[in-house]
């Protein structure tokens, strides 16, 4: 079947919930990893747990605590939002934004969430004079959008990016070179814009099939430097 553009699973691979255009098989896990014990409820809310049972990204989870409670997160291509759920759970106000409204439902009602159902792939930016102090995107890549990523961004804001990259296609989908990251590409997409906390590139092992991968967390000039660093988490 061939892989289709835009919010389709072929460039938004992997998250909760979505699957290929009419297949019905699970989710592909894209990193592993744990979130370890679930902490004390009467822990401060940036210790907290964001849902039961929905577990961010570990590269996710191991870079945020750049981003301070109180934050104004933007969850791009949020899917079901488990990621505006991981943030909001930790006392920032995220905007969720997917252009599946049926994924996004179920986050709708959480506190410090808004979803707005809106097409990222018609060319024109949907969040024009908008700021956020950390934006958030995993499993989507849609390359005309970064001027506008690194725009929207706050001068000591985070960017948390995970996505997919070359050498994926030998594993599955996505496989078409629109919807993978070349060798180094987020390092070059961030040079003289941002400072790199952290990045990694290369081939993880999942529960059904592996994949290659790219992920960064990078900071604005605003920011204090250097960042703190916390120990990766087992499997992360």
């Amino acid at each position: 079947m061939p892989e289709s553009r835009g919010h389709a699973p072929a460039a938004r691979w992997g998250g909760a919930g979505r699957t290929a255009p009419g297949a019905r098989a699970a989710p592909v896990p894209v990193v592993t990893g744990i979130m370890g014990p679930m902490p004390d409820p009467t822990a401060p809310i940036a210790d907290r747990p964001a849902h039961p049972g929905i577990v961010p990204s570990p590269w996710i989870a191991r870079f945020a605590h750049l981003i301070a409670e109180g934050s104004r997160v933007l969850d791009l291509a949020a899917g079901e939002g488990r990621h505006a759920r991981f943030f909001a759970a930790r006392g920032c106000a995220v905007l969720a934004v997917d252009r599946d409204a049926a994924a996004l439902a179920a986050v709708a009602d959480l506190p410090r969430v808004e979803t707005r159902p809106l097409d990222l792939e018609t060319g024109h930016w949907p969040l024009p004079g908008e700021r956020f102090d950390a934006i958030v995107v995993v499993n989507y890549l849609h390359r005309p959008l970064f001027p506008h990523l690194f725009a929207a961004l706050a001068a000591d804001g985070v960017l948390l990016y995970e996505t997919f990259a070359r050498g994926n296609e030998a594993y599955g989908r996505p496989s078409r070179p629109d919807f993978l990251l070349e060798p180094d590409e987020l390092l070059r997409l961030v040079a003289g814009r941002l400072a790199v906390v952290a990045f990694e590139q290369g081939h993880v092992a999942g529960a059904e099939r592996g994949a290659v991968v790219q992920r960064i967390a990078a900071v604005g000039p605003g920011r204090a430097w250097p960042q703190p660093l916390l120990p990766a988490p087992p499997g992360g």
